[in-house]
């Protein structure tokens, strides 16, 4: 059995954690997240300060993980922590902390790529969510469909070519005149909106499209966020407002259903895996699950507590790289974009 401690720093939240166990069978011992709510004042992260939040916060928050697993550093095997992709300043925060933490206790350092975390989250919750799979990553800053025969094997099979679905939660949020994060506040204010009112194009999803088109998997919410913007300078918003954020949370989740469904039909898996902040939203979930159910598949989808960034994700998946062999050494850097470890174009 392997006590592995983790360390996520990737953008506004600072989040340490605590598991144990060995393969697929993996207890949480304990999960800090302190979010910086700051952030909200001024509708975005901004960089700098989320950096200096990190700093005043990482030491804290590592000791509460650990006092509520009820353990010190003498009984941990290894650190693990998120060292790409995300927010450079922040990122270095944890890699720093986790380097001097781990050559302090004598322990392995490993190095975690975030949106690996994410695909392993899930499995923290639903011991059932392993592979084979398929997977829609999906936060403020990624929005992947992947293909994962096994862990560390991993297929990209289409992405975004433009915005990210949370960055376009967020910016249709703004738009409408919602607080940061605009996810939750989009879903919620949809739910009162009149379906009909405002009927947009679900992006890219043609009906004629084929295995092999590259646009069968691939994903675009650029030109919907315009489009939303358009109609609503032609609206009254004190009227249409939740009529508006109903239209584009519709259009937005029938293309990510489409084309998970596709995914998951095309490579003949039984489960799909939800990961990322945007998978934490119930009206994607509601509606991923009755059009699965249609080919016989099952849906996956975590916790708001693991579908946000959080430190045990990236223990769990720190976990699978361990055991694999892999150690980081303590010029370990971070790095605001870099490729998923394992990850080949299908």
């Amino acid at each position: 059995m392997t006590r592995i401690l983790g360390i996520e720093t990737s953008c506004d939240e600072t989040s340490a954690s605590v598991l144990e166990g060995a393969g697929d069978a993996v207890a949480m011992r304990s999960l800090v997240i302190l979010s910086q709510d700051v952030h909200r004042v001024f509708g975005g992260v901004v960089p700098e300060i989320a950096s200096r939040a990190h700093v005043t916060s990482i030491v804290p928050v590592v000791e509460r993980a650990l006092l509520d697993a009820r353990l010190t550093a003498r009984d941990l095997d290894a650190v693990a922590v998120t060292h790409a992709p995300g927010l450079v300043g922040a990122l270095l925060v944890g890699v720093s902390f986790g380097k001097s933490f781990a050559f302090a206790s004598g322990v392995p350092l490993v190095a975690v790529h975030h949106m690996e975390g994410h695909l392993f989250a899930t499995s923290l919750e639903h011991p059932g969510a392993v592979p084979p799979f398929t997977a829609l990553l999906i936060s403020g800053g990624h929005t992947m469909l992947l293909d994962v025969p096994a862990w560390g094997d991993y297929r990209l099979l289409g992405a975004t070519r433009d915005d990210a679905a949370g960055e376009a939660f967020d910016k249709v949020g703004k738009l409408l005149g919602l607080p940061y994060p605009g996810g939750p506040h989009v879903e919620k204010l949809a739910r009162e909106g009149d379906p009909a009112r405002f009927r947009f194009s679900a992006p890219m999803l043609r009906s004629n499209a084929a295995p092999g088109d590259d646009d069968y998997f691939d994903l675009s919410f650029s030109g919907l966020k315009t489009a939303v913007l358009n109609a609503s300078r032609g609206a009254d918003l004190a009227r249409d407002r939740a009529s508006l954020a109903r239209g584009f949370q519709d259009a937005l989740i029938t293309a990510l259903v489409e084309k998970t469904a596709r995914a998951a039909v095309l490579h003949g898996r039984g489960r799909v895996v939800l990961g990322g902040g945007v998978a934490c939203n119930r009206t994607l979930q509601d509606a991923m699950r009755a059009r699965l159910a249609e080919e016989d598949a099952v849906l996956f989808a975590p916790s708001a507590r693991l579908a946000t960034d959080n430190a045990a994700m990236i223990a769990r998946a720190g976990l699978f790289r361990f055991e694999r062999g892999e150690r980081a050494a303590l010029d370990l850097n971070a790095y605001a974009s870099l490729p998923l470890p394992g990850v080949i174009a299908a």
